[in-house]
């Protein structure tokens, strides 16, 4: 017991040492793959297959750890997991479908494997610590009924988060397999910013660290944004050298009027 206490506080604070680095390093150094794509890091995989695999512990370890946890039969224990399995599906296993049978599969770009591995690495750590805490370390007792009002309120921004992670993923999909090459997005959040697919994933995981009212789901939340605020900013302003005058000027990279 005490072995595995420290095991989950020194990855706990491992979560939270990353961040940084990644902000940093992500400011100088694009992401290599979609429209940023270069030589230089190593054998690339299909990316069907390099996001179902970099995702994939996600759900293997989650599933594998989860009935160890001593609070595993709590009901509410059961129903905290739920929205983040339920993510790590649709990013597991829809989204690479939508991938293969994308108009533009023939096209697309290959996904360097050095960085899947990397995404494979963070998520195994993430995971431990999601599973780990809701099914064994949270207190459900201690939060009495307000277990509730923050797991319906959280669920809510979670929820709102998603609609528009999904939807914006297919926005782009869609786009690419019209065979016009890039263009500029239009409609919905795409008239405010240029990556309302990485807003939408931030907004999630911050309905989560609300729904799980922990160190844990904060330092998920922070690490997102660590990692795709710097992505999107890239994006945005990949699009601003590419299109010029004809790309809005008012648009921001990732929250709406923010940033």
């Amino acid at each position: 017991m005490i072995e595995d206490e420290s095991l989950f506080r020194n990855a706990l604070l491992t979560l939270y040492l990353i961040a940084p680095p990644t902000l940093i390093s992500l400011r100088f150094l694009q992401a290599p793959y979609g429209k940023h794509h270069r030589a230089g890091w190593g054998p690339n995989l299909p990316p069907p297959l390099a996001w179902f695999l970099m995702e994939s512990p996600t759900l293997w370890l989650t599933l594998l750890l989860f009935p160890h946890g001593h609070q595993s039969s709590n009901p509410k224990s059961i129903i905290l997991i739920i929205p983040f399995l339920f993510h790590y599906f649709n990013r597991t296993c829809l989204y690479p479908l939508r991938l293969l049978n994308a108009p533009s599969r023939k096209t697309a770009t290959g996904f360097p494997l050095s960085v899947a591995l990397m995404a494979f690495v963070f998520n195994l750590l993430n995971s431990y610590l999601q599973a780990r805490w809701v099914s064994h370390y949270k207190d459900y007792d201690d939060d009495g009924c307000c277990f509730w009002w923050k797991f319906f309120c959280g669920l809510l921004v979670f929820l709102c988060g998603l609609g528009i992670n999904v939807w914006s993923d297919r926005e782009l999909l869609r786009l690419k397999g019209e065979g016009k090459g890039y263009v500029v997005p239009r409609g919905g959040l795409f008239e405010l910013v240029t990556c309302p697919n990485y807003f939408g994933e931030m907004v999630e995981w911050l309905g989560w660290a609300v729904m799980t009212w922990s160190w844990v789901g904060l330092g998920f939340f922070l690490y997102t944004c660590a990692n795709l605020g710097p992505r999107a900013l890239a994006n945005h302003q990949w699009y601003l050298e590419k299109f010029g005058e004809d790309y809005p000027k008012k648009r921001k990279a990732v929250i709406p009027y923010l940033y």
